[in-house]
């Protein structure tokens, strides 16, 4: 040896890596949005209605389906950041996907049955944030690796 050592090479890109931290947050919030005391009023909650008085942190309003569609996206996450054009698309098209229910929940009228998930304003403006930060991790970050590397799968 020569007495320089070489850095072995990151397993992930940044934007795998990125993906990756996505999945695991929305699944932690997904999994805490069944803990009662972390989630207010738990006895409210509901499936699918706009009626489900339960928020998580007591701030954002959340039934078991809002839950569910949190844990799948965090599924999502983190099988996508298994490469990198994979999780590319998982965050440009999440965060498409949050840009829209941002719009979607500005429109409806929350006391409506239109409101199924349910959302309220703090999650109206949660989701404007998601999306566009999740699409300006997937845009922004690049897709080689640490050690210059391209992902190639």
């Amino acid at each position: 040896m020569n007495g320089t050592h070489r850095k072995a090479p990151s397993a992930r890109t940044p934007v795998q890596q990125a993906a990756l931290l996505v999945g695991v947050v929305f699944l932690l919030v997904g999994v805490l949005g069944f803990v009662p005391g972390i989630t207010t009023d738990y006895d409210t909650l509901k499936f699918a209605e706009h009626d489900s008085n339960a928020e998580l942190l007591g701030v954002f309003q959340v039934s078991v389906l809002h839950n569910i569609v949190h844990l799948l996206f965090g599924i999502a996450g983190a099988a996508m950041a298994g490469s990198a054009s994979a999780a590319r698309t998982f965050l440009v098209g999440g965060g498409l996907v949050y840009l829209a229910l941002w719009i979607y929940g500005l429109v409806i009228d929350r006391d409506s049955t239109a409101n199924f998930v349910p959302v309220n304003t703090a999650d109206n403006w949660l989701h404007f944030a998601l999306g566009i930060g999740m699409i300006a991790l997937g845009v922004t970050l690049p897709r080689l690796r640490a050690d210059g590397g391209r992902d190639t799968r």
